[in-house]
């Protein structure tokens, strides 16, 4: 029979007037991907789930299973293991206390508050902290009455400085973060734990009992998958890596922007205590997920939305009106603005507009205007989509050439062997073919053409366009053109041997080609562009030693051309995406031709090492994802912020020219974000709020100039301490990690690597100086929610863009660049892989659940000593996916996966790139939560890639990707704990001297006080 995927159901409108309410009903479930229904009848050995209820959604799932034996299994016989509870945390700290000693890890939320009196309306940003019942100490650790235990989470650690101290003497008190929803931070509970004399002889640090990261994103993903996130109601947004559904009360949802302090200090004195950067993540097109209310798109005619005359903010949730509703005062500036005569509406004797539910611009954080003449720079028209493509020797030779057409057809028309498919483009936007090598080629695409016409140009020193009609052309009427040109250029090429692409040429004439409309280029590259102007050389010949001024050289590019063309190309409204592949591992110079994709907003994809059967499908992927996410063109942001703020700094692709003009995008799509900080220029307020407000003007894939606003708003304290309770921990990783990408074209990787310790540091010792300082000092006191902080700045300096020793310019470049321009989940994937252990599945894992959501099994630390013999993982940073296998696999696993006819490693397919459709449970599950990673992950398509113990090169990418473990230059997570508490000792001491003190780093000017020094 056809095993087949099943399509996600829609989700329902909730009927309750309060939609932050939790719905348990499978019917109103916000996640449902597609799921591979279990077929009838089949029982997958092994499986310890030998009672499981039968699944009543999906027909097919079996209603009962057998115990297996031990033959069924796909391990020998283990011994019995004592059932405990996972989160049970008196237990974790009996264990603890056996083993750890004198210096601490305590996760402190800070000593409980009386809750502060209410200082705004219900609209604004106001924190309500609840105070605990009542002291939990008195139980010995034990969990009040009424706490879900399935919150209860380990809290506490004890190292020694020297590794032989005394273990604790009592057990962790629990009582939930204050003001923190449970939810939100089930993994992120605990109060400190006290020291206790010194004993020698203590074991070393289990690494069970440090901050776990798969663990903080496991329980809130569960949480979430019942529970909306209301967005004025909950303070800490979830974590990045955790797919969730928004309810848009008026502030922004956090996939669009994200606070690194959602409550803010009220000075730059009280902020410096603290360490922390102060600034967001903005991601302004994020992708929505099922369940989600669209952005509401407003038009308000000539008149253009409303906004204020003196800050020129846009109208938004949290401007008053006053004077019966004539005039509105600008939450921003506090200018008080006429309401014009269209726009006025009586208000209520509380001043609120007796028609403001009916007006989304005044209940919704992020909206869209549409806009009039005065906002256009050029008649806006649909996207104009231009396919470059490289048909040198190297890219017919390697099938380079073969799967980028394969790629277009399908982005363009789906299955390209399906006569039905429909065109994936909107209404009005149009595509053009170029073809190039040391001669560009143009392709007249008229529909009343019976097949494409071919025009030459060879004169690539003063390029032009030689097509004034059929060049751009609507992808639906000219299907039977496109189609047999794509098929036919290949073998087109397969004869003609020109080795050497003219690439800045090309890309001059597809600029000449864009220059009255606008649009992208989506360019493949497969050799070292040597030909024709901008032609470059073999900078990295790989004999340039690590970390020297020439490594940094490699590192950006000087060359007056490219820097040019890139420039040309934002200022006429044209961004580029790079399909870039090494076939034969070779350099390409990613600094110089990157540098035009990373100016205009764009991106590269990158190929090391292409293979035609491997890769084609991943490919294949990425260009239809490039083509239809949302997009935008001619694209200018300006950020504003309250009075008493203003902006200091951005870090990501685009072009900015002066401080306090507007960011540039050639093209800006749904997966670019960018980091904007922030600096005081006054004091602020406690008894007001503070607001931000994002505009992004741009033109659409379908024709229409639009501004999509994205409002936030934060509380003011009067110190620092109750900002700490609610920091967002990936935001302030990912600003640092985009403000260190920045820096890499004026630093060495040595003095970024300091910068990042010495920051992690100063974070750390903050906190431990002035908001716990009624600890013992023998302890390392980690924030509440900075608990994994530690592990993701140890994964930045163990990536590829930042890590010490030798790594290709290409690459380090390529990530780099990515980091910069990445949104919150993609970038925090990166940073920390998610890991799936496939042996070890339980039966319900990877099916819907009672609730119709799917199940997915707890995922793994990236560590090695947690992979077992003759074990299977799936391993996934959001950029690859690699399926590991130990060399002692059981054959019963790799039938069930891969077929009958798979006993053994090492009769898989070495370039296997994806897992058969069989009729097993156990291949269903895997199909399943590749499904699922695939729907939650970033601008990289999700393609399998065989990683064999002893047998595939992948294997070198899985040991970097465990992050835990000690490799090449970098620690360990449980030494690079170690290494901060002494650097956090020795400040508390006054003796600690940073490491940059003698180099430059100290001279960067972007975020002087709270960042960098």
């Amino acid at each position: 029979m056809e095993f087949s995927m099943r399509a996600p159901s829609q989700p329902s409108t909730p009927s309750s007037p309060n939609p932050n309410k939790p719905r348990n009903q499978a019917s109103q479930n916000r996640f449902r991907p597609p799921i591979a229904p279990s077929p009838g009848g089949y029982q997958q050995g092994g499986s310890t789930f030998g009672n499981a209820p039968q699944n009543q959604q999906y027909k097919g799932t079996p209603s009962s299973f057998a115990e297996p034996t031990a033959e069924q299994g796909y391990f020998p016989p283990q011994p019995p293991v004592q059932p405990s509870s996972q989160y049970d945390g008196q237990n974790e700290m009996a264990g603890l206390t056996a083993q750890m000693g004198g210096m601490g890890f305590s996760q402190d939320a800070g000593a409980p508050q009386a809750a502060p009196t209410r200082k705004k309306k219900d609209r604004h940003a106001y924190h309500n902290l609840e105070a605990p019942s009542g002291s939990s100490q008195a139980f010995n650790g034990m969990p009040q009455a009424g706490t879900p235990s399935q919150y209860l989470t380990q809290n506490s650690l004890q190292i020694g400085t020297s590794m032989n101290q005394a273990p604790l003497t009592g057990n962790a008190p629990f009582a939930p973060g204050l003001g923190v929803p449970q939810a939100e931070h089930t993994t992120r509970m605990g109060t400190p734990v006290f020291g206790a004399p010194i004993q020698p002889n203590q074991g070393r640090v289990d690494p069970d009992q440090i901050p776990s990261v798969p663990k903080s994103r496991d329980v809130p993903a569960r949480y979430y998958l019942e529970n909306l996130y209301p967005t004025m109601e909950r303070h800490i947004p979830p974590p990045a890596a955790v797919p969730f559904v928004a309810y848009d009360q008026g502030n922004s949802s956090p996939k669009f922007v994200r606070l690194s302090l959602n409550t803010i200090p009220s000075s730059q004195d009280a902020l410096s205590t603290t360490g922390l950067p102060l600034g967001m993540i903005l991601q302004p097109l994020a992708p929505l997920q099922e369940g989600e209310q669209e952005i509401p798109v407003l038009d308000f005619g000539e008149t253009g939305p409303p906004r204020c005359r003196r800050c020129r903010a846009y109208i938004n949730p949290f401007m008053q009106f006053s004077s019966g509703g004539n005039k509105f005062v600008c939450n921003l500036c506090t200018f008080p603005n006429d309401v014009t005569s269209e726009y006025f509406a009586p208000t209520d004797p509380s001043g609120v507009r007796v028609d403001r539910q009916n007006r989304p611009e005044l209940t919704t954080g992020t909206v869209e205007f549409m806009v009039p003449k005065e906002y256009w720079t050029k008649e806006p028209v649909g996207l104009r989509l231009l396919f470059v493509v490289d048909v040198t020797a190297e890219a017919s030779n390697k099938g380079f050439l073969a799967g980028f057409c394969e790629g277009i057809l399908n982005a363009l028309y789906g299955n390209s062997s399906a006569a039905t498919e429909e065109c994936t483009l909107p209404e009005g936007a149009k595509v053009g073919i170029m073809t190039y090598d040391k001669e560009v080629h143009f392709y007249n695409l008229s529909s009343s053409l019976v097949q494409a016409q071919m025009m030459v140009m060879p004169d690539i020193e003063d390029p032009f366009v030689p097509l004034s009609e059929g060049l751009f052309v609507d992808p639906r009427e000219s299907k039977n053109v496109i189609m047999p040109l794509l098929a036919q250029l290949p073998d087109m090429f397969a004869e003609i041997k020109n080795p050497e692409p003219a690439l800045l040429s090309t890309l001059n004439s597809a600029m000449s080609a864009l220059t009255a409309t606008g649009g992208k280029i989506i360019c493949s590259l497969s050799a070292l562009p040597t030909w024709g102007p901008g032609r470059l050389f073999l900078r990295d010949d790989g004999k340039i030693p690590a970390g020297t001024d020439g490594e940094k050289k490699m590192l950006t590019t000087e060359h007056p051309g490219w820097r040019k063309t890139a420039a040309q190309m934002v200022e006429k409204g044209i961004g580029v995406d790079f399909f870039m592949a090494a076939p034969s591992g070779g350099y390409l110079d990613i600094a110089t031709v990157g540098h035009v994709s990373a100016t205009t907003g764009g991106e590269t994809y990158y190929y090391p090492n292409f293979h035609f059967q491997r890769d084609t499908l991943r490919l294949s992927k990425e260009i239809h994802h490039t083509v239809s996410r949302d997009t935008g063109y001619m694209a200018l942001m300006k950020v504003r912020c309250s009075n008493g703020l203003q902006t200091s700094a951005y870090h990501g692709n685009f072009t900015h020219h002066t401080f306090g003009a507007d960011l540039e995008f050639g093209v800006i799509d749904a997966d670019k974000a960018i980091a904007v900080m922030f600096s005081y220029d006054g004091k602020l307020d406690p008894k007001l709020d503070v607001h931000f407000q994002s505009a992004l003007l741009y033109t659409t894939k379908s024709g229409q100039r639009r501004v999509r606003c994205s409002n936030l708003v934060a509380s003011i304290s009067e110190g620092a301490s109750e900002a700490m309770k609610f920091v967002d921990q990936d935001a302030v990783v990912h600003i640092i990690a985009k403000e260190a990408a920045s820096r890499m074209s004026e630093r060495s990787m040595k003095e970024i690597r300091q910068a990042i310790t010495e920051k992690s540091i100063d974070i750390l010792a903050g906190y431990r100086k002035h908001f716990s300082s009624d600890h013992p000092p023998g302890q390392l006191v980690l924030p509440e929610n900075l608990k994994e902080f530690g592990m993701h700045t140890l994964g930045l300096i163990k990536s590829r863009a930042f890590k010490g020793g030798r790594e290709p310019t290409d690459r380090r470049v390529h990530d780099a660049r990515l980091i910069k321009s990445m949104g919150s989940l993609e970038l925090s994937l990166y940073l920390y892989p998610r890991i799936i252990a496939i042996h070890s599945l339980e039966e319900g894992d990877g099916f819907a659940a009672e609730n119709g959501h799917l199940r997915m099994p707890p995922t793994v630390r990236a560590s090695f000593s947690r992979i077992q013999e003759g074990g299977v993982y799936l391993v996934d940073n959001g950029q690859q996916c690699l399926l590991w296998f130990h060399t002692q696999v059981s054959p019963n696993l790799l039938e069930d996966l891969f077929g009958p006819e798979v006993h053994n490693i090492k009769d898989l397919d070495p370039f296997l790139n994806s897992v058969p459709v069989l009729e097993t449970h156990l291949n269903a599950q895997v199909r399943n939560i590749l499904q699922y990673f695939e729907l939650h992950r970033g601008s990289k398509a999700l393609t399998v890639q065989l990683a064999r113990q002893g047998l595939d090169g992948a294997e070198y990418e899985f040991a970097r990707m465990l992050y835990e473990d000690r490799n090449g230059e970098a620690q360990s997570y449980v030494d690079w704990l170690v290494h901060l508490h002494r650097h956090i000792q020795l400040e508390l001491a006054g003796q600690r001297k940073k490491e940059t003190e003698d180099t430059t780093v100290t001279s960067w000017t972007g975020l002087r006080t709270p960042y960098w020094t």
